[in-house]
């Protein structure tokens, strides 16, 4: 042994419940002894001490101390000669034999040694050479610590299968000891759950501001000046979009055993209904609900539905909040600008530069606040049949890649020898199609559902109360706009120079609105002042020609 050896004491329970106990006490003890005995040093400055992590899944090295002992190993921190002191080789691993063995060897092999304290016993590259029968010793001890953790985990498993399916048949209605329960709720009387009213109120304020459209720091920004939190630690914002896609909300536990999800319906009290679920997924799915970076919140870029009438490319936000304000603090007219992305990034749109989106913003929602027009623009199918109609192809296209996949396992299982590489590869394609055709089916149902939930668009009153403050500024305000044009439009074309480029005398930007349920409308927006008209009321008038068919269109 060097100067530079030290004795480490290694800790490890999978119940914390056991660090009570005076196991802890004794190794550390025996630890203390052992390096005092040989003149050595305790050292304590690498915390080895893993509480509630299971060494049969390895969870100890994976987010464990011992992880970090064995990096350190590897990284040659650890100086040759040094002593891990263990209450016995089950404590160090309880994975597959080759594993934990390949384990032991690596610490063995950068001349560190092992000792177990409840035998005495020392595992090192000396004592090995000299004993090879310990190493076989050492096989068996993993052997047996891993039959007894794999047998406790068969055990475990058909426990908590027996009362998921006790619990969907009904015929059980007690706690299902797996995986965490949400923290917004605690158990009662050992027997069930309710909500624990503070956790609740936040959770409720966080899908609130998500609805609206608030993204993920003004949202925890609000929910720390009302004292509330969503975690019980940690980063509050990752933890959002967690919450959101947690089926809890409705009252559901999820859990998987060995491969099969079960899924216990009112398990947990629900702060959502299954409709206010769906519609949350729905908007959860669309990402561009969310405001994104800045401080302006953007009206009608951001969303995804906005393109160039040009080139089809998509319409971008361009803030130039460098440049000289206005007196209120707020950027000029001309400094809030759109572009599209074809001529942005180089990508053939044969209109060159950028318009005002003031202009645009004005437009839209002066339209949108006039109910005669909100209501042409609204009337019709809500949207649903066309919905009913994909999910039933979408549908229809898992069951028949479903059917694919059955013959090509059929004609494996039928082949004695191994399965033909190109049957197996094609297999995994099949499998690949089908989980993302189950993800299409399940967005389609969120939206199919969030669409019978929302039968009523918004009425021109709740446009005309934002039209004040997106003007101003106003974040709110435009958080709540932003919201109206996604529900509202499925696409949103700008023709920044005009519909017709070799005449557009008036110095416009035309818009075309495609709504939700497929009717559009045609304005044309004078670029300074945001004032529109139809194109229908112009055409009819001779003043100016139908537009020319675009890609965007």
């Amino acid at each position: 042994m060097t100067t530079k050896s030290r004795v480490y004491s290694y800790l490890r329970f999978s119940d914390p419940k056991q660090a009570a106990g005076s196991s802890a006490d004794r190794q550390m003890e025996y630890a203390n002894r052992w390096a005092a005995e040989r003149g050595l040093q305790l050292d304590e400055t690498l915390s080895l001490r893993d509480e509630g992590l299971s060494a049969y899944h390895q969870k100890h090295v994976k987010q464990g101390a011992l992880g970090v002992f064995l990096l350190a190993v590897s990284e040659g921190r650890i100086a040759p000669g040094s002593v891990l002191v263990v209450e016995g080789l089950d404590r160090l691993s309880r994975a597959e034999p080759i594993l934990a063995q390949a384990q032991l060897a690596q610490i063995i092999n950068a001349g560190i040694a092992v000792i177990t304290a409840s035998d005495g016993k020392e595992y090192s590259r000396e004592n090995l050479k000299a004993n090879p029968t310990e190493l076989i010793y050492s096989l068996l001890v993993m052997i047996r610590a891993h039959e007894e953790s794999d047998t406790k985990s068969k055990r475990v498993k058909a426990a908590i299968r027996r009362l998921c399916q006790g619990w969907i048949a009904g015929t059980w209605h007690g706690i299902v000891r797996n995986g965490k329960d949400p923290h917004w709720t605690r158990v009662v009387d050992r027997t069930r759950f309710e909500l624990e009213p503070e956790r609740a109120l936040a959770v409720r304020t966080m899908i609130d501001m998500f609805r609206q459209g608030h993204g993920a720091i003004r949202t925890i920004r609000e929910l720390d000046e009302r004292g509330l939190s969503i975690t019980n630690g940690g980063n509050q914002s990752q933890h959002i979009y967690k919450i959101i896609r947690n089926r809890a909300l409705i009252g559901e536990k999820t859990l998987e055993v060995d491969g099969e999800v079960y899924r216990l319906p009112n398990y947990y009290p629900a702060l959502l209904t299954e409709a206010e679920f769906a519609e949350l997924q729905h908007l959860a799915e669309q990402r561009g609900r969310r405001k994104g970076k800045g401080e302006i919140p953007g009206i009608v870029t951001g969303l995804g539905i906005t393109c160039c009438g040009y080139c089809g490319t998509a319409v971008i936000g361009q803030n130039l909040m460098s440049r000289k304000r206005k007196e209120n603090g707020h950027p000029q007219d001309g400094h809030r600008r759109i572009i599209c992305v074809g001529y942005s990034h180089n990508a053939g749109c044969r209109v060159a530069g950028s318009c005002s989106v003031v202009p645009v913003e004005r437009a839209v929602m002066n339209f949108c606040a006039d109910q005669m027009n909100l209501t042409r623009l609204l009337e019709g199918d809500d949207g649903s049949t066309a919905l009913a109609g994909r999910l039933a192809q979408s549908r229809q296209r898992a069951k028949e890649l479903e059917a694919q996949i059955t013959r090509i396992t059929d004609a494996i299982l039928a082949d004695s020898d191994a399965p033909p590489v190109a049957f197996a590869k094609k297999a995994r394609e099949l499998e690949a199609l089908l989980a993302a055709e189950h993800k299409g089916i399940e967005a389609l149902e969120h939206e199919l559902a969030a669409c019978a939930n929302n039968t009523t668009p918004a009425a021109a009153e709740a446009w005309a109360e934002l039209v004040q403050g997106v003007e101003e500024l106003d974040y709110d305000s435009r958080t709540q706009a932003r919201q109206l044009v996604a529900d509202t439009f499925s696409k949103i074309v700008v023709f920044r120079k005009g519909f017709d480029l070799t005449h557009n005398p008036y110095d416009t930007i035309d818009l075309l609105l495609v709504a939700k349920h497929g009717n559009t409308r045609m304005l044309r927006v004078d670029r300074r002042s945001g004032a529109w008209k139809a194109t229908e009321d112009l055409v009819v008038s001779g003043d100016i020609p139908l537009p020319t068919t675009s890609t965007a269109v």
